[in-house]
C-alpha cells in the first residue's frame, strides 16, 4: 500500500490522484499525515485538495458512533485539520489499486479510477445505481470522487448507509 494515514487503517480510500508536493505526492508506504499537513497540500494544491480532504472529513463525521473511525471532534473542521490521516486515525488515503479481500472497508473514489482499479484487483461490483456500486461482500464500494458536487451531502448520508451494515 502506497498513501497517506494510518498504515493499520480499517478504513481505506483509494484514489488516481496524489497531492502536487513532496514528499505526500510519493510516500515510501503510507505516510502518517501531522498537524498542518492537510493545510500545506492545500496550499499546494488548491482547492481540489481542500474538497478531498473536506469531504473525507465529514464522510467520517457522519459514521455512526459504533464505527471506531468516527471521531468525538467538536465538528468536522477541527477533525480534518488535528486528526484525519494521522497515526491511530483509522483512516488511510492510498495510491496504490484496492486488494480482492479488504480486512476492512475499502472506497474507491471516482467512477472512471474505481472500474478500472476493481477490474486490475479483481472485484467484481454491482452498480446499485448511477453513483454508487458495492462488492459481493460489501466491503468495498465505489462512490462519487470526494468533490461537492459530486459526493453531495445527501450522497454522503447514502454512503454511510452503504457502510453501515459493515459494523466497524
Amino acid at each position: 500500500m502506497e498513501g497517506l494515514g494510518c498504515e493499520a487503517a480499517g478504513f481505506r480510500v483509494h484514489m488516481g490522484n496524489r497531492p502536487p508536493l513532496m514528499p505526500f505526492d510519493q510516500p515510501q508506504g503510507v505516510m502518517p499525515l501531522i498537524t498542518g499537513d492537510i493545510a500545506a497540500i492545500n496550499q499546494a494544491g488548491g482547492n481540489g485538495w481542500r474538497k478531498v480532504f473536506s469531504v473525507y472529513a465529514k464522510l467520517v463525521w457522519a459514521l455512526p458512533p459504533h464505527w471506531p473511525q468516527r471521531t468525538r471532534d467538536r465538528c468536522w473542521q477541527a477533525y480534518r485539520d488535528g486528526r484525519l490521516l494521522q497515526s491511530g486515525s483509522g483512516t488511510a488515503l492510498l495510491f496504490s489499486d484496492p486488494v480482492a479481500r479488504p480486512d476492512g472497508t475499502q472506497i474507491l473514489m471516482g467512477k472512471g479510477y474505481g472500474e478500472a482499479a476493481a477490474e486490475r484487483a479483481g472485484i467484481p461490483l454491482t452498480w446499485l445505481d448511477l453513483h454508487f456500486a458495492v462488492s459481493p461482500d460489501g466491503r468495498t464500494i465505489l462512490c462519487p470522487y470526494f468533490d461537492y458536487r459530486q459526493l453531495t451531502n445527501e450522497r454522503i448520508e447514502r454512503l454511510v448507509g452503504l457502510l453501515n451494515p459493515i459494523h466497524h
